[in-house]
């Protein structure tokens, strides 16, 4: 079923009105037609079943059938502190980690991160990245539309993530599996985690030290290398299927 979202003040008792590009979409992309049904989404975690009324100029009435239960989130926050990378593989990242669960992506500066951007650069990127996560989030079945920040330098998102319950760093140079083990073992259903990731070329060591005195567990991968845009997705797709309820 097709799956939009609404702000709180576009949901009254009985009726949903849609506006913005949503218009076009449901009525020249997707061509529907008074009285099929599709999913609204007020972006708190509250969903509503509902036929479609009414095509107006420059808005849509739909009736609500009933408020709906399923909600396909994890009861954990994950937070994705990405390394932003070159080109336009933040895209990607931003797409299947929203799609992965994630509740918040941070774009992050670091010492070995190639791209630069000006504020009017940053602005534009953040607004398509945000995009994109409203999409995957409609795509995949989300409550909630994850929200991309502002990019950080990396000793501000050691800042930000000081509020999590726990925050890992996955690194190339930690041998073996028992130790991360241990600390995946730890994690629970309702805790906040954040996953800290490099850009192409990694972090330096001297960041990892600076994790560590924040309290950022370093932790494995595998033996194997992984690219950054890989490395993120490969990290929450373990604690998705380690924290699916």
């Amino acid at each position: 079923m097709n799956q939009f979202f609404a702000r709180p003040e576009q949901i009254g008792e009985h009726t949903v009105t849609v506006t913005g590009s949503d218009v076009n979409h449901i009525k020249n992309v997707l061509r529907m037609k008074p009285g099929e049904q599709l999913q609204i989404y007020d972006g708190n975690y509250h969903g509503y079943l509902c036929r479609i009324r009414e095509f107006l100029p420059d808005e849509i009435l739909l009736d609500i059938l009933e408020k709906t239960s399923e909600i396909r989130e994890l009861d954990s926050r994950l937070y994705l502190f990405q390394g932003l990378p070159k080109a336009d593989k933040m895209d990607w990242i931003v797409q299947k980690a929203v799609e992965l669960g994630a509740y918040e992506i941070i774009p992050v500066i670091t010492g070995r991160t190639i791209v630069k951007m000006d504020s009017k650069k940053q602005e534009a990127r953040l607004k398509r990245w945000q995009a994109i996560a409203e999409s995957a989030a409609k795509q995949s079945g989300r409550a909630m539309i994850p929200r991309v920040m502002p990019v950080m330098t990396l000793a501000q998102a050691f800042d930000y993530g000081q509020k999590l319950d726990q925050s890992l760093i996955p690194y190339e140079r930690v041998t073996g599996m028992e130790e991360t083990r241990k600390i995946l073992g730890t994690l629970k259903s309702g805790m906040s985690i954040g996953v800290f990731i490099g850009p192409e070329g990694g972090f330096d060591e001297r960041e990892i030290d600076l994790a560590r005195e924040r309290g950022v567990a370093p932790i494995s991968l595998g033996k194997r290398i992984l690219r950054t845009e890989t490395a993120g997705l490969c990290a929450l797709s373990v604690l998705m299927f380690a924290l699916e309820s």
